[in-house]
């Protein structure tokens, strides 16, 4: 069947299916007057053939002498300089930090704290994951997710070797733990082995008797010593001992296992990675600790302990907000 191709047969085809076309424009066209099926056919062909789609997107080429080339060529020195250095899990280094109440428990345990140090046969570095909320209606299609907080892992584990002599992980830790639940103190004649033994929890921030540490840290580093990365925990003291089978079958190392949970961490940056200059690690929770700090902070001076009753003069002339930015002091032209 051919289609017909009398422009007035064409017209009130049209007419009957889709009802009479209107002017785009009532003021310049005759009112109640159709348009003909012809001059919209004319209209199309002056526009033209619509404009082409723009060209789909090619890959940039890549350039040979870089290393993050795909498709150029490299040569061994670069292969080797990338991939063939891997680090190692073997090197590693574990400071056990102890509250200054536990300190104690450590000559009473038969060791000190480098013997409980070197002890640390496995350690875990930590992990975090970022909070997240989901966002549907900002763009059509599109799911989105802001980042609103920071979850870090509630423990890290530690596997210790257990020495003959005098079984010192396992007597030290098992020492802290009782003395978080106050298990030392004997009142009214209550001890642990009693059959309505009571408790009372020690306050975990006191400042002569509290049972969190400062110090416990895990340092990454390689055999030659050219770069390290250092773990600091805040606030960390052990929530778990896991059970150490024992058996007549083939005597294996005794290891024990202990859960610290803590705080948060902080992985010192060097200044590689640093906001600022590399400044002499200390401990941010404890001054007079030798673990190192964190090289978060790109400012010449900590602004713990400082005096800011001057920057809130009611005398706004003598502010040192009101005075001309002179510097950089923030650092932030390094990056």
């Amino acid at each position: 069947m051919t289609a017909p191709q009398d422009p007035a047969v064409i017209d009130d085809i049209f007419n009957k299916r889709f009802g009479p076309l209107l002017p785009s424009d009532p003021d310049t066209a005759p009112t109640n007057k159709k348009i003909n099926a012809k001059k919209v056919q004319d209209q199309f062909k002056k526009l033209g053939p619509p404009p082409p789609l723009p060209p789909i997107p090619k890959e940039p080429p890549s350039n040979p002498n870089t290393i993050d080339s795909v498709t150029g060529k490299k040569d061994i020195a670069k292969i080797k300089d990338a991939i063939l250095r891997p680090a190692l899990t073997s090197q590693y280094g574990v400071t056990i930090g102890v509250p200054p109440a536990i300190m104690k428990f450590l000559p009473k345990a038969g060791g000190d704290q480098t013997k409980l140090n070197l002890s640390c046969s496995e350690a875990v570095l930590p992990g975090s994951n970022l909070a997240t909320m989901q966002i549907n209606n900002n763009f059509t299609g599109v799911t989105e997710r802001h980042a609103y907080r920071r979850v870090f892992d509630d423990r890290v584990n530690f596997t210790f070797y257990v020495n003959a002599d005098n079984y010192l992980p396992i007597r030290f830790f098992e020492a802290w733990k009782s003395y978080i639940m106050n298990e030392d103190v004997i009142s009214e004649n209550h001890t642990p082995k009693d059959k309505n033994y009571t408790y009372r929890v020690r306050y975990p921030d006191e400042p002569e008797s509290g049972y969190t540490a400062t110090g416990l840290t895990i340092t990454k580093f390689e055999r030659d010593y050219r770069g390290s990365l250092t773990y600091e925990f805040i606030k960390s003291y052990p929530i778990s001992i896991s059970a150490m089978p024992v058996s007549y079958d083939t005597s294996g190392l005794l290891k024990c296992t202990v859960s610290m949970t803590y705080l948060r961490y902080v992985v010192a940056q060097t200044d590689q990675f640093g906001m600022g200059n590399q400044e002499k690690p200390t401990s941010s929770e404890n001054p007079n600790s030798t673990t190192p700090k964190s090289a978060w902070t790109s400012f010449d001076e900590s602004v713990i302990g400082q005096d800011f009753s001057k920057y809130f003069n009611p005398d706004k002339t003598n502010s040192p907000f009101n005075q001309p930015l002179t510097g950089d002091p923030a650092g932030w032209s390094s990056w």
